[in-house]
């Protein structure tokens, strides 16, 4: 039993992605209601079940605001491994973060002073910020959402049924 199964809130909102064997265990408890099914069936010897690729909650559950943590792989996933001055699609061993407002003048190491940026620009920016170096931002930096996250973390592995809920193009 592998794959993974989008988990919605009563309300229909992604709070989470688990394995299929915890989400079949959630249908069988009668915690959570298959939204979107596969072809495929788990069978036992009383019953068959469809394997789910999406499933709802019966109740809700309040779930605290849900901060994306940070860390390096999280902010190239977020800037989708590019050049925030070029717009360049680097590998990531050849990328940097870069501060927009260096730390030597105050700038915090957080989402919103954090871009990804090629070695050749960051260097190029040196100890200044954007506008002191004559380099234009492509997207000006935030701390992406629950939802942003899910997408970028499963981007090229989640199902198609997926995208409904992710409120994706």
């Amino acid at each position: 039993m592998e794959g993974s199964v989008l988990v919605l809130n009563a309300s229909y909102e992604p709070i989470n992605i688990c394995n299929l064997k915890r989400a079949m265990k959630m249908i069988v408890k009668g915690v959570a209601r298959a939204e979107e099914t596969s072809d495929r069936q788990i069978r036992s010897v009383a019953t068959a079940i469809q394997v789910p690729l999406v499933i709802r909650l019966v109740r809700y559950v309040r779930i605290p605001h849900i901060m994306v943590k940070f860390s390096r792989r999280n902010v190239f996933m977020r800037d989708q491994y590019a050049c925030q001055y070029t717009g360049e699609v680097y590998p990531k061993h050849l990328l940097t973060i870069d501060h927009v407002v260096p730390r030597s003048r105050g700038g915090m190491t957080t989402w919103d002073n954090i871009v990804t940026a090629c070695r050749k620009c960051n260097i190029k920016k040196g100890n200044r910020t954007p506008s002191e170096a004559n380099m234009m931002l492509i997207r000006k930096p935030k701390s992406p959402t629950i939802i942003s996250y899910m997408h970028m973390s499963y981007q090229f592995r989640h199902d198609p049924s997926w995208k409904k809920y992710l409120y994706l193009n």
